[in-house]
């Protein structure tokens, strides 16, 4: 298994546009040691050439262009994405699908609280059926009694982990939490018994989320 970080800040990235606190203005002012951070993504591979993106953020054309795997160069259009995997609804986890629009149809990944957001409140898969039909939805089934694949990385088993998280503003379900709304992804290579817990949407951890993370080999959180 292999994976690359593309972001790791939390939505508006750091220094955040608009933010002048401590940290954000230590780092423009160069008091504070600190690195420029995207917004959450991470890319996902089992042989390095098919890739998982997880997460679309805004930031997504320069998190590509840092990561080489993404750009292959084998024809005149191409890309290292084979499939996009989305664990929210949220603006700076899938606003990056507007970007990808000239790489559609893609497989996109999602439960179907977050399809319904993003055909409704947030209307993404509806605007981006005008290229070339648009993402072709993928149900992740929102249970972690249930385990499933994606074609390009038939070796890795993802678990699809509830998470108590609010949803988006344009949600129907807004303060009104339900599963599906959030995941976190447990990633377990059946090669190697190698196991990643990614939740980057994490509010609450509970008891359930817990017993998750203690399995894993390797946590990737954002707080």
């Amino acid at each position: 298994m292999q994976i690359r970080i593309l972001g790791s800040a939390a939505g508006g990235g750091f220094p955040q546009w608009n933010c002048n606190c401590a940290n954000c203005d230590g780092f423009r002012k160069g008091t504070l040691n600190a690195s420029a951070r995207t917004q959450s993504s991470i890319a996902i591979s089992e042989d390095g050439e098919h890739w998982i993106l997880c997460n679309a953020s805004p930031d997504i054309r320069a998190q590509l262009a840092s990561f080489d795997a993404m750009q292959p160069a084998r024809a005149l259009r191409d890309t290292g994405i084979n499939a996009v995997l989305l664990i929210d609804s949220q603006v700076d986890h899938t606003t990056g699908l507007l970007m990808l629009r000239e790489g559609l149809p893609l497989d996109v990944w999602c439960t179907a609280q977050v399809h319904e957001d993003l055909s409704g409140g947030f209307p993404l898969f509806r605007m981006l059926e005008h290229w070339n039909g648009g993402p072709r939805w993928q149900e992740v089934p929102c249970t972690d009694q249930q385990s499933f694949t994606i074609p390009c990385a038939p070796s890795l088993r993802l678990t699809a982990i509830p998470l108590l998280s609010n949803a988006p503003p344009y949600s129907p379900r807004r303060n009104n939490p339900h599963p599906g709304d959030n995941i976190g992804l447990f990633i377990e290579d059946t090669r190697s018994g190698e196991t990643v817990m990614y939740a980057p949407g994490l509010g609450q951890p509970d008891e359930q989320i817990l017993q998750w993370m203690r399995k894993a080999d390797t946590l990737l959180e954002k707080k």
